[in-house]
């Protein structure tokens, strides 16, 4: 069945080319386990870990747009990539996969690695088709690979749990989602990367509010390390 969306928009469900639904499904599954790996992150260690470390992305996006338009690596990427790691290592107390906080920043680290792969593969396809559309086959792709994890679990839901979770998927996610892919039809993921990049600022200050959760010192500093070298490769296109 065509999703209402589409129907309203009166915008054609069906895809250009039949390799091109290998392509989204292939999204669609890249998008699962980067939602899989980023919550994850956030179960195991804190919301700050979980988001600073996903703050990563920026800076893998330089290194792939680098490797697929065959340019050479600039030095300040290097020292970039270098700062975020570091950045990275200084949240980690120990490189422990026995500790919360080292499997939630690896984890975190895989879910900024998977985003900025995706990003960079939608930019492609933003070009011909619209924002909803990819958006559409990318969640329903990726809800599908996720719904044998979330079912077992579905059961202990109350009516409170299932009006949070229909505003996050449709509001937070698809909706956002969204329009940040159709924000890619127009400017570089490097540019959209600075606004992505405010996420970990407002949601560890949300985690604070709602859930309590104060950041170390150590969250803090290595945040700041990784939040600058991503804002420096995002702002400067010649880096």
């Amino acid at each position: 069945m065509v999703p209402e969306e589409m129907l309203f928009s009166k915008e054609r469900f069906a895809l250009h080319k039949t390799s091109h639904y290998f392509v989204f499904a292939t999204l669609g599954l890249l998008l699962a386990l980067h939602w899989w790996a980023f919550f994850y992150s956030i179960q195991v260690a804190t919301v700050a870990v979980g988001l600073l470390t996903f703050s990563t992305f920026p800076v893998f996006t330089v290194f792939l747009e680098t490797l697929f338009s065959r340019e050479k690596i600039k030095w300040t990427d290097i020292v970039a990539a270098l700062l975020t790691f570091c950045g990275v290592a200084w949240i980690v107390p120990t490189f422990d996969l026995n500790d919360a906080t080292t499997i939630g920043a690896m984890f975190g680290t895989l879910s900024g690695l998977t985003f900025a792969v995706l990003q960079l593969l939608n930019r492609k396809y933003v070009r011909i088709y619209s924002g909803k559309l990819i958006t559409c086959y990318q969640t329903g792709v990726a809800a599908l690979v996720l719904l044998p994890v979330a079912l077992p679990t579905a059961t202990n839901f109350t009516m409170p749990d299932i009006l949070i979770l229909i505003v996050l998927g449709v509001l937070c996610t698809a909706t956002a989602h969204s329009l940040f892919i159709s924000g890619l039809h127009s400017v570089k993921v490097r540019t959209a990367s600075i606004i992505a990049g405010l996420e970990p600022v407002y949601g560890i200050v949300f985690a604070m509010i709602f859930l309590l959760e104060i950041p170390s010192w150590k969250e803090i500093c290595g945040g700041m390390m990784i939040l600058s070298a991503a804002v420096y490769v995002s702002i400067n296109p010649k880096s």
